[in-house]
């Protein structure tokens, strides 16, 4: 650098350097904090020897050459590193220690997805992925027999909180303001899909999965249709009322089809 550049550079007010190095660090970088599972590399610059690849015990500590066991659980990279630096100076083994901390794998931070998704489990959240789709996509997606809607569980402020979010409507009518963040200790639960049920005489009888306003001509439909010998007339459903009770009413064409909904097909008596 020409001399000049440097007499510039040394007269720029610190408050300028700070100002411009904050701008200039992203965001992220400080928020999120070391927890166990993590996986770090620790760089000792001009002592090789001192480089660490490691995993944050389930107490979130590190061992490093010459300073022994570190405690990092809830420091930002830059802190562990300060923390370092510190325990190799005030230790008198390197005189002025340069160390960087960088983060390799999260772990710390995870949600479960329970339910019908093809592969329920624990998830790492970092950076990129702390989506509920980014979540679902890691979990395989919802399975056939999922629901549209999924319920969050979620904990924020030490209160738990219990979120229903339609994921289809969400890329139905590009709209992804539901796709909320996820933070550590949520879980997100994809319970089975609402069936209804149809026999008598119709063409395949059995179970099938109720979509949003399914009307009684729909599910006939996806039952194969009336068998000749059966009667679209007097369409009877077995329905649990909110008592619990099982009650038996006739129902048109245009009625719409409720959650575990049992219809029955008379056979036709001429």
């Amino acid at each position: 650098m020409p001399h000049h550049w440097s007499n510039i550079f040394s007269r720029v007010p610190a408050w300028i350097t700070l100002l411009v190095l904050a701008f200039a660090t992203p965001a992220h970088a400080e928020s999120d904090v070391l927890g166990p599972g993590d996986s770090v590399r620790v760089t000792v610059f001009q002592n090789p020897e001192l480089n660490t690849e490691t995993r944050l015990s389930q107490q979130g500590t590190i061992r490093i050459p010459l300073i022994g066991v570190v405690d990092l659980q809830g420091l930002t990279s830059s802190d562990a590193a300060t923390r370092i630096t510190n325990r190799l100076r005030d230790g008198q083994f390197l005189k002025d220690p340069q160390v960087t901390l960088t983060v390799l794998q999260v772990r710390s931070r995870q949600v479960s997805v329970l339910g019908n998704v093809a592969r329920p489990g624990r998830y790492a959240l970092d950076d990129t992925s702390n989506r509920l789709t980014d979540v679902l996509a890691m979990a395989g997606g919802v399975t056939p027999s999922g629901d549209d809607t999924v319920t969050v569980i979620t904990h924020r402020d030490g209160k738990p909180e219990k979120i229903g979010i339609d994921v289809s409507a969400m890329y139905r009518d590009a709209d992804m303001t539901s796709n909320i963040e996820l933070k550590n200790g949520d879980t997100i639960f994809v319970q089975r899909a609402p069936v209804f049920y149809i026999y008598g005489e119709v063409q395949k009888a059995g179970a099938y999965r109720l979509d949003k306003d399914t009307n009684v001509v729909q599910a006939l439909s996806l039952g194969g249709g009336v068998t000749p010998r059966g009667t679209e007339r007097g369409i009877r459903i077995n329905r649990r009322g909110p008592d619990g009770n099982l009650a038996r009413i006739e129902v048109t064409p245009a009625d719409k089809i409720q959650p575990d909904d049992v219809i029955y097909v008379r056979e036709s008596l001429f």
